[in-house]
């Protein structure tokens, strides 16, 4: 499962033609160098020029770059093999729902492994707390506002938030009066990602997959979208992470404020994103941008959010 880099000058064969059987690929260099097979087929590319190509990251040094790819993919080899398995799997023409099961499946599958075990084994024992209400939800004529409110946990994403999320999600869903659903976070955060108190509690990887599929905001969020389009916001602030950013990537528009970060950091707990990010986000830039930010685990600011697609408007 070691990474394995190519100049994006070289030709295409066999070693190319297996790149998700061996483990990500890195090709690296000049674009206008680059042969288009391999920009298709490599994991992702790195290069130091300004690009638009959304197979490509640009970055300040490639050597530097691969250099902390290398040492996270060692760490955490069968993460970023299952990673580069589901992104390369996921049809971001077909639907959602089948997309969330591809996702879902690679996630429990690490939820059984080693690295998610020894993640487990060093972050230790640790309690959680939850607030009465962890999604504030309000009707303001045809406007349905629904607001993560766990501010002093970065809203960070708990069970029962989900759950609360999903409730409010169905109003929406079955009302046709409903035309504007508005997402947003109370406090310093829109949502910081998963609640890191509770991963492990889950002792079934099978009964956590049917719980992830069957009752899915993103499922939700991805048909409320169908319906409204544009009219299914997010508005993101501060820390936009992990579940955050993957279920605000299902809206129709995302609107960034300045202090926003953004970012995949799963990989360092031996996952993969496992809200639907590997469907909404990568159905905003492409799959191979998608794995750059979890392989790399680098989080980006607005303004690069923006030229990507990932939002729409920054302000």
């Amino acid at each position: 499962m070691a990474l394995r880099i190519v100049d994006v000058a070289e030709a295409p064969g066999p070693d190319l033609d297996a790149a998700a059987d061996d483990g990500p690929l890195i090709a690296v260099g000049a674009l206008s160098d680059a042969d288009e097979s391999t920009l298709r087929d490599a994991t992702f590319t790195l290069t130091e020029e300004p690009t638009e190509d959304r197979r490509a990251v640009t970055v300040t040094s490639i050597d530097a770059a691969v250099a902390e790819v290398r040492t996270r993919v060692d760490r955490w080899p069968q993460a970023a093999a299952v990673c580069d398995d589901v992104l390369r799997s996921v049809d971001v023409a077909g639907t959602v729902a089948a997309g969330l099961v591809t996702e879902s499946l690679g996630y429990s599958t690490l939820q059984s492994g080693p690295e998610f075990a020894r993640w487990l084994a060093e972050r230790g024992a640790r309690g959680f707390d939850e607030v009465p209400d962890p999604v504030l939800v309000e009707r303001d004529g045809s406007r349905l506002s629904i607001t993560f409110n766990r501010p002093g946990r970065h809203n960070a994403f708990s069970n029962a938030t989900r759950q609360a999320l999903v409730e409010a999600l169905l109003i929406a869903q079955a009302d046709p009066t409903v035309e504007a659903v508005v997402l947003s976070g109370t406090g310093p955060s829109f949502c910081s990602g998963g609640d890191l108190a509770e991963f492990g509690t889950f002792t079934d990887p099978v009964a956590a997959h049917l719980a992830r599929t069957r009752q899915s905001p993103a499922r939700r969020l991805a048909a409320i979208t169908a319906r409204l389009g544009a009219s299914c916001r997010a508005q993101v602030h501060g820390q936009v992470l992990g579940s955050g950013l993957e279920m605000a990537a299902f809206c129709g528009h995302v609107t960034c404020r300045h202090d926003a970060v953004l970012g995949l950091p799963e990989l360092r707990l031996g996952l993969i994103p496992g809200a639907g990010g590997t469907v909404s986000v990568t159905r905003r830039i492409g799959r191979w941008r998608t794995a750059y930010l979890v392989l790399s685990g680098k989080t980006i600011d607005p303004g690069t959010a923006l030229s990507w697609g990932l939002v729409d408007a920054v302000g």
